[in-house]
Parts: C-alpha cells; structure tokens; sequence
C-alpha cells in the first residue's frame, strides 16, 4: 500500500503531458490533478492516501518502469555526450585513437573519420571556424548511438 501511494505522489510531480502518456483511469488521473491544487498539509496527506487507493486498481509496473525511463533518459544522454567528446579530444591529439575508433566501433568508415580528425586539426592550428570539428563530434555522436542502441 505504501509503494502505491509512493507511486502514486512521484505520478503527481509529473508534467501533465507526460502524464496523459500513461493512460491513467480517468478517476486517478483527475484526483492526481486535483492534488496539485492542494496547498493544505492535512488535505494533500488525505488526497495522496486516496491516490493511493486509487493505485490498488492499476498495474503498477508498467508505470514504475515509464517514469524509470522518463529519468533514466537524461542520465543516458549525457553519458552518451560525454563518451563522444572524449572520442573527440582523443581523436584530435593521439595518432591511435583512430585504430581504437575502428575497433570499438566496427561501422566507422576510418576514411571519413580520418578525413574529419585532419580538417579539424587544421582548423584548431589556423584557429578558423570549428565545421569540421563540430561535424566530427555530429559524426561521432551518431556511431555512439548506434552502438549505444545496438548495446541496450
């Protein structure tokens, strides 16, 4: 009973548009609403005990599992960020990191990736507008997630 109303308070801190993604019954959906217009300590505790209840009637894991993902989703795609700015730095300075590129990734096309880290050297020695730089870290970002996606 304690998870669902748990449940139930985490679904109240929830954008309403994502909410309507859930497919709450109607009821649920209206008492959680009603909860966000409730400043009164004592009256929100009861409405969230109402939630509550009104969670004992709706499979819980399917929800638990969307906002595990509506939170998780962030988390992935600055790990992903992260991981292409590293290949970048690498890239841009250590002769091997391509052949690791290749490696790790084996649907990297080496030539275009090659063709790229040398144009964005270029441009950071003459100190010129960043396109090849910026388009390596597009590139790179694009064989992240796809491995990423091929992965988990």
């Amino acid at each position: 009973m304690s998870a669902l109303q748990a449940l139930g308070e985490a679904l109240v801190d929830v954008d309403p548009a994502r909410l309507r993604e859930l497919e709450l019954p109607e009821r649920l959906a209206e008492a959680i609403a009603a909860t966000r217009r409730i400043k009164q300590h004592e009256a929100r505790r009861r409405q969230m005990q109402f939630i509550g209840r009104l969670m004992r009637d709706v499979e819980a894991e399917p929800i638990r599992a969307r906002l595990a993902e509506w939170t998780d989703a962030p988390r992935r795609e600055k790990a992903r960020l992260q991981a292409t700015e590293r290949w970048r730095a690498r890239l841009l300075v250590d002769g091997a990191a391509l052949d690791e590129l290749c490696l790790e990734f084996p649907a990297a096309d080496r030539d275009a990736f090659a063709r790229l880290v040398e144009l964005a050297q270029r441009e950071q020695s003459r100190g010129g507008r960043p396109h090849a730089y910026r388009e390596l870290f597009r590139a790179l970002g694009t064989l992240v997630s796809g491995s990423r996606q091929q992965h988990g």
